[in-house]
């Protein structure tokens, strides 16, 4: 049998992958099934995810694959219902048919305030009473610095272990967990490296064990990483912190290139939450042109800026968040700002296109 061909788990036919729902892991092997009815003989009876109905899969749209647990539509309006945030079923909060909210802030540039944003996101949204698990996914750690925790078992231990994120998240605020990282995560991105589908075994370990949280937060790491594909093809819309300089705008253009290149490529629709002008300081020229360019190129997208403030340098080496560190500053009211901003704009993500930013 050819490198490129694997024998189906039903049928045993041999086969070469083409689409995700032919390649499923459980119990730590891989499984294969060369088409929709060999799926389907493989599994239960599928179940409705919107209406709660039992039916025969007839069509490749009737299941969406790839995170823990697969998610069933019996019919279009039921897929097109999920989409919208309706359930028969009561399903409560109003959280999406495939888990929580899920949101990566990156950049591939690095001084932008990601950590810091997606930090006082995190907690934030705590505050206002939501289940928020928080991502560290860059190898530096830097959010469990930042809030002074460091956990026994970290993002290596969910990506190749399989352990589930309530084995190894810390709690460490009222409603928010840290799933936290260190320079082990360099490890499994070989460990990424080596499996077929790997830029998705981030979306395939947490994607059904995160059902609790009404809100995911990844911190990503500035670069193009697998480890960022991974992340990007887990989240359901980006944040991109910008500071307000010419090398950031320039920037820019790489990111959304990112995000395109995810949907055709990796076929995965995320979409973009926002641009967050970080490092805003009105005094200076370059500031006011660099958050005139993007408000005209974003409109409403281009969210309300976050201003240079010494509080937020201080806040991480004092293990707070600035709301518990500084809760009057302009860091908190920024922060407050947005996070305002974010629950305004659940479910209204714009997509991605290029931009003529900086030329």
């Amino acid at each position: 049998m050819r490198a490129d061909q694997f024998a189906c788990s039903a049928c045993a036919r041999t086969f070469k992958v083409q689409f995700r729902y032919q390649v499923r892991e459980e119990a730590g092997r891989f499984v294969y099934f060369c088409s929709q009815a060999c799926l389907q003989h493989g599994l239960e009876q599928p179940v409705c995810t919107v209406c709660g109905t039992g039916f025969e899969l007839e069509y490749p749209y009737q299941c969406q694959v790839g995170d823990a647990e697969p998610i069933y539509y019996c019919t279009p309006q039921c897929r097109e219902a999920a989409r919208a945030g309706v359930y028969r079923t009561g399903k409560a909060g109003g959280r999406a048919a495939d888990g929580p909210r899920r949101i990566a802030v990156f950049n591939h540039k690095g001084g932008t305030g990601k950590t810091t944003t997606a930090v006082n996101l995190a907690a934030g949204l705590a505050e206002r009473g939501m289940r928020v698990l928080l991502v560290d996914a860059d190898g530096q750690g830097n959010v469990g610095a930042s809030l002074g925790i460091r956990g026994e078992r970290t993002l290596y231990h969910v990506l190749v272990q399989g352990l589930s994120s309530e084995e190894c998240a810390v709690p460490v605020r009222s409603g928010l967990d840290v799933l936290t990282s260190n320079e082990m995560l360099a490890a499994a991105e070989l460990y990424l490296a080596e499996r077929p589908n790997r830029d998705r075994i981030l979306r395939e370990r947490l994607g059904g064990r995160t059902t609790g949280y009404d809100v995911v937060v990844l911190d990503c790491a500035p670069a193009l990483s697998l480890m960022n594909q991974n992340a990007l093809v887990y989240a359901d819309s980006v944040l991109v912190p910008v500071s307000c300089d010419y090398l950031s705008l320039i920037g820019v253009r790489q990111v959304l290139r990112t995000l395109k290149s995810v949907h055709a490529l990796l076929k995965h629709d995320v979409r973009l939450l926002g641009v967050l002008p970080t490092f805003f300081d009105v005094r200076n020229n370059i500031a006011r042109e660099a958050l005139g360019a993007l408000t005209e190129h974003f409109g409403d997208r281009c969210l309300s800026p976050i201003r240079v403030n010494t509080r937020l340098r201080e806040a991480p080496s004092a293990k707070k968040t600035i709301f518990e560190y500084a809760p009057t500053s302009h860091g908190a009211l920024d922060y407050t700002a947005l996070v305002d901003r974010i629950v305004r704009l659940r479910g209204d993500a714009a997509p991605v296109r290029e931009t003529a930013l900086a030329g």
